[in-house]
């Protein structure tokens, strides 16, 4: 587990040199991001067996797709309930949307369908939850990596964001303790909803 836990260290600090109020405004977020994608999926393959059972059927991008359109709608619902519960809401949400003012939609759609999306799913599902899971069963595994995904967001100061990235994480988490061998559709799921989230149909 000491590998596990030096991947997620390496995440924890990438993830804050993103995202901190303190170094954000000196870093281009869309290159460090990138960066971070490839790093963190070299890992989870050096260091684990994500790849092994791995394929994408024609059933996996269905569920990827429907399950993408679905947590769309838990976003927006959760959306229009945050801003009457909070004040802060939707000043928070449009922090997070700034990020994407400076890249090009077409090169941001293609970084997080083919790059960012994938390789998230790969670390924190195919990898570190599977590793978690092996050690402290199926359950807690699920649960310990879906509280890691959110803290590590914690850098950025945005309540939204961590907010966004339980939900997100809690959403794929539980399908994969359900359906590890899906994890072709967990790909498809994250990547089709970055990139409709974030550039083509932002909430």
């Amino acid at each position: 587990m000491k590998k596990v836990y030096a991947a997620i260290l390496v995440a924890l600090v990438l993830w804050t040199v993103m995202f901190s109020p303190v170094t954000a405004p000196h870093v281009n977020l869309w290159l460090v991001m990138t960066i971070a994608a490839v790093t963190l999926t070299t890992m989870a393959t050096c260091f684990g067996n994500w790849y092994r059972n791995f394929r994408i059927t024609a059933t996996d991008v269905v569920i990827g797709v429907v399950t993408a359109a679905a947590l769309w709608g838990v976003f927006w619902v959760g959306d229009k309930l945050s801003q009457l519960m909070f004040n802060f809401a939707r000043p928070e949400v449009n922090a997070i949307y700034s990020f994407k003012e400076s890249i090009s939609p077409w090169l941001l759609s293609a970084l997080l369908l083919f790059i960012i999306g994938p390789a998230e799913e790969i670390f924190w599902r195919g990898f570190v939850q599977n590793k978690m899971s092996e050690k402290w069963g199926t359950t807690m595994g699920f649960v310990i990596a879906t509280a890691v995904y959110a803290l590590v967001h914690a850098g950025s100061c945005n309540f939204m964001l961590v907010m966004a990235a339980l939900v997100a994480g809690g959403f794929w988490g539980l399908i994969y303790r359900f359906y590890p061998n899906r994890l072709g559709a967990l790909v498809i799921s994250h990547a089709v909803w970055d990139a409709a989230v974030f550039v083509w149909f932002p909430i």
